[in-house]
C-alpha cells in the first residue's frame, strides 16, 4: 500500500483452545479475529468472533511464505564495511521459509560456524500476485505491509562458500515480526538493531541503493510473488557477532520490535 494511510496491524496467533493458528488485527491490548478464509491479500476489517486480550495468545511469526527473497549489498555503507563492491543490480539470494521463527523465540547457534552475526531489514509482505510488473504499475500496491525481519548470517560460512546458500538457511536464522503494519511509506523508516540494548546497527530506508518499489518491479521478472512472500530488502552497516545469552532487537520506527535470545 503506498502513500501516508491509516496502519492496520495484522498478527498471527495462537491459543491454548485453537486448532490452527488465526490471521488477526492487533488493536491496542485486543486481537481481533479475522473471518476463516481470508488471505494475506484481501484482508478486511471485520470479524465473527468476540476479540481476545493479548495476554492470552501466543505471537506467531506474522507469515506462512512459500519464499523469502534477500537483497545483498542494499546498503552502501554495509558492503563497504565487509569490503564488497556495489552490484550494478540488486544481488538476490533465497532464505528457507524452514529459517523462520517469531518474537521472543531463540535463534540458535549451530556448531558449524564460530561467526553469527545479526543482520536488521525491513521486511516487505507481499498482499497480490505479482509477475512481470513496470513502475508505472505501482509495484507497492502489490504489498499487503511492513515487519521487522533479521537476516541471521554465519558470516565465516559465507566468505568460506561464496554463495550464501548454508550460511543463510539454518533452522532459527529468520525472526520474522512482531506483526505486519499496513499503510506505511517504505523509503521514510529507520531501522535500529540492538544486542543487549547497545545500538548496533542504525540505518535510513531511504539510503537503500534500490528502494522497494524497484526491489518488487525486479524481482517480479525473475519469479512470480505470491500473496505472503516475505522480501528482506538489505541492512545497513553495523553488523556483529552474536553470543550465547545476548538479546538481540531488530526495530522500526511505526513497526515496533523484534526481540530474540540467542542460545
Amino acid at each position: 500500500m503506498s502513500g501516508k494511510k491509516e496502519t492496520m496491524r495484522i498478527c498471527r496467533f495462537t491459543t491454548d483452545e485453537m486448532i490452527s493458528p488465526r490471521l488477526g488485527l492487533l488493536k491496542g491490548g485486543l486481537v481481533l479475529p479475522l473471518a476463516e478464509g481470508e488471505v494475506m491479500g484481501s484482508v478486511i476489517d471485520s470479524r465473527t468472533e468476540e476479540a481476545v486480550p493479548l495476554a492470552e495468545v501466543k505471537l506467531l511469526a506474522p507469515v506462512t511464505p512459500s519464499k523469502i527473497v534477500c537483497v545483498g549489498r542494499n546498503y552502501r555503507d554495509h558492503a563497504a564495511e565487509l569490503g564488497n563492491k556495489m552490484p550494478d543490480e540488486p544481488l538476490l539470494f533465497l532464505k528457507p521459509p524452514s529459517a523462520i521463527i517469531s518474537n521472543d523465540d531463540s535463534i540458535v547457534l549451530p556448531e558449524a560456524s564460530q561467526q553469527v552475526e545479526h543482520e536488521g531489514e525491513l521486511g516487505v509482505v507481499m498482499g497480490r500476485r505479482a509477475r512481470n510488473l513496470k513502475e508505472d504499475d505501482d509495484p507497492l500496491s502489490y504489498v499487503l505491509g511492513y515487519t521487522c525481519v533479521n537476516d541471521v548470517t554465519a558470516r565465516d560460512l559465507q566468505r568460506k562458500d561464496v554463495q550464501f546458500t548454508r550460511a543463510k538457511s539454518f533452522d532459527t536464522f529468520c525472526p520474522v515480526g512482531p506483526s505486519i503494519v499496513c499503510g506505511l511509506e517504505p523509503q521514510e523508516l529507520v531501522v535500529t538493531t540492538r544486542v543487549n540494548g547497545t545500538v548496533k546497527q542504525r540505518g535510513q530506508t531511504a539510503d537503500m541503493a534500490f528502494p522497494v518499489s524497484f526491489l518488487i518491479s525486479y524481482i517480479s521478472h525473475i519469479m512470480t510473488l505470491m500473496p505472503g512472500d516475505l522480501i528482506a530488502t538489505g541492512t545497513p552497516a553495523g553488523v556483529s557477532p552474536m553470543k550465547p545469552g545476548d538479546v538481540v532487537e531488530v526495530e522500526i520506527d511505526e513497526i515496533g520490535i523484534l526481540r530474540n535470545t540467542v542460545q
